[in-house]
């Protein structure tokens, strides 16, 4: 009989997360950031978000490139483009989405 690891939250460790619409994926690795995107993609739906913003830093663009080619694949998104400066320039995309379809 197996017994259920239980494990204790750290101190100062929220018991929720609360989601925005602004995804910062600084300490991941660009291998996770399509399943990532795709994930906050479809969270901001159920959320009713259309207007969302992901950081990913101006370093190499490497995160950028990645972000970029999971946002085409994605058929909820309309629209996306750099960050106005106030929100992050070219560290980060604007990303407009819809629940429809393009193509409906």
């Amino acid at each position: 009989m197996s017994k259920k690891k239980t494990f204790a939250v750290p101190n100062g460790v929220p018991d929720r997360i609360p989601v925005t619409d602004t995804l910062d994926l600084h300490g991941f690795f660009p291998e996770q950031v399509a399943e990532i995107v795709d994930a906050f993609i479809l969270n901001a739906l159920d959320l009713k978000l259309s207007k969302l913003r992901i950081v990913h830093g101006k370093g190499k663009s490497r995160l950028k490139f990645e972000v970029h080619r999971a946002l085409k694949k994605s058929p909820h998104v309309t629209a996306f483009y750099d960050a106005p400066p106030d929100a992050g320039s070219w560290g980060a995309t604007i990303v407009e989405i819809s629940s429809l379809h393009p193509s409906s």
